[in-house]
């Protein structure tokens, strides 16, 4: 049998500009944090993963020298912005195996660092890509998804201002989140536009600093707060899509989400709490019917009837998604993490899902020419 995987540690920095900062000092501080949460010392560690996107090769050998964590095995991990989500999967992985008892994993990100601008689907190889050729970006190809999500629902864009104002109210309540003003659907709409039906406001901030770390562990745990437990880890490569795709159907994370249900022996029904990618509105609207939160054709429904706000049903994004809270990269997946274990161990002041026993994080990564997405992430936790 193999053996449970806990999370006994979580922190993160506040997602922000972090000017008077060094990537090392936010990934210290989130990773010291964790250690400090869990009960852990620096020794008691016997695996580190590191997740990263843009900060060069052996990044997380650099980031823990000055700490003196430089004997254990250290995994560096890119996988877009599902990074962070993949550290977590590979680390469950080899607790699973019997491989290590302890491991640390952390992601961060300084996109502040890299001056703005839009983040390329993938490397810049224009004899190949054919998206790339045409001058796709992902705010165009989220844009396309909008478009003819409100022309075959039948919709108007004041749906897709409705989760910016949702996840904007969310984040006010987060103290650790980038973006704390709450918005209305006026504001959201005649903020400027990007690409058409997507506005400013409706889109994740691009410059954004910050470090998320947790402890994994299979070691048996002293009574205390409530135990969190790692039930379900997928995570799953996209598809070469021939011919004209269906660029409404999420069919990555349906198809991951599936294998952590499976694993989990869990449906959507069960779930109390989620956190997803919620880079651009239109991407929350798509991963509720993806998730099974709704059914085909029903994801604006259930947004409508407040379902998916604090206090409805199934809160999405409570700590205000990558919308309100910011969305450095490589850090994301190991934060959706971070607040899902708070809001197990209702440690999530200001914004608690009350009685929340079952929460479930959702990252996706990259796009590739004729593939749904480079890779999807999703995790389904349990007290």
């Amino acid at each position: 049998m193999k053996p449970d995987v806990f999370l006994t540690g979580a922190a993160m920095t506040p997602f922000a500009r972090h000017d008077d900062q060094s990537m090392q000092d936010l990934t210290q501080s989130a990773a010291l944090g964790a250690l400090r949460d869990a009960g852990v010392a620096l020794d008691e560690i016997d695996a580190m993963y590191a997740a990263n996107v843009y900060g060069g090769m052996v990044l997380g050998q650099v980031l823990m020298r000055d700490l003196g964590i430089t004997g254990p095995a250290l995994y560096n991990v890119e996988n877009a912005c599902a990074s962070g989500a993949t550290a977590v999967h590979l680390a469950c992985q080899a607790l699973r195996l019997g491989l290590y008892e302890t491991v640390l994993v952390w992601g961060v990100e300084q996109l502040t660092k890299l001056g703005g601008g839009t983040i390329p689907l993938q490397r810049n190889d224009y004899k190949t890509d054919r998206y790339a050729r045409q001058g796709m970006t992902l705010p165009t190809v989220y844009a396309m998804r909008g478009m003819r999500y409100l022309h075959e629902r039948n919709e108007g864009p004041e749906l897709l201002a409705q989760i910016a104002v949702k996840n904007r109210r969310h984040g006010a309540r987060n103290p650790l989140a980038q973006q704390r003003k709450p918005v209305t659907v006026e504001e959201v709409l005649s903020s400027r536009p990007v690409a058409e039906p997507l506005t400013l406001l409706q889109c994740c901030p691009s410059l954004v600093d910050g470090a998320a770390a947790v402890v994994l562990t299979t070691k048996p745990l002293a009574d205390g707060r409530p135990k969190v437990r790692i039930l379900g880890s997928a995570v799953q490569s996209g598809h070469i899509e021939a011919g004209c795709d269906n660029i409404l159907d999420a069919e990555i994370t349906a198809r991951t989400a599936r294998l952590a249900y499976e694993q989990a022996g869990l449906g959507p029904e069960d779930v109390d709490v989620v956190e997803l990618h919620d880079a651009f509105t239109i991407a929350e609207l798509l991963y509720y019917e993806a998730l099974g939160l709704a059914r085909p054709g029903e994801a604006g429904d259930l947004l409508r009837r407040g379902e998916t706000q604090l206090g409805g049903r199934v809160p999405v994004n409570p700590s205000g998604g990558l919308l309100a809270k910011g969305h450095p990269l490589g850090a994301t997946g190991v934060a959706q993490m971070v607040e899902i274990a708070w809001q197990l161990q209702e440690r999530a002041e200001g914004r608690q899902v009350e009685g929340a026993r079952i929460g479930l994080t959702q990252c996706t990564g990259g796009g590739i020419a004729g593939v749904d997405h480079a890779a999807s992430s999703v995790h389904i936790l349990g007290v």
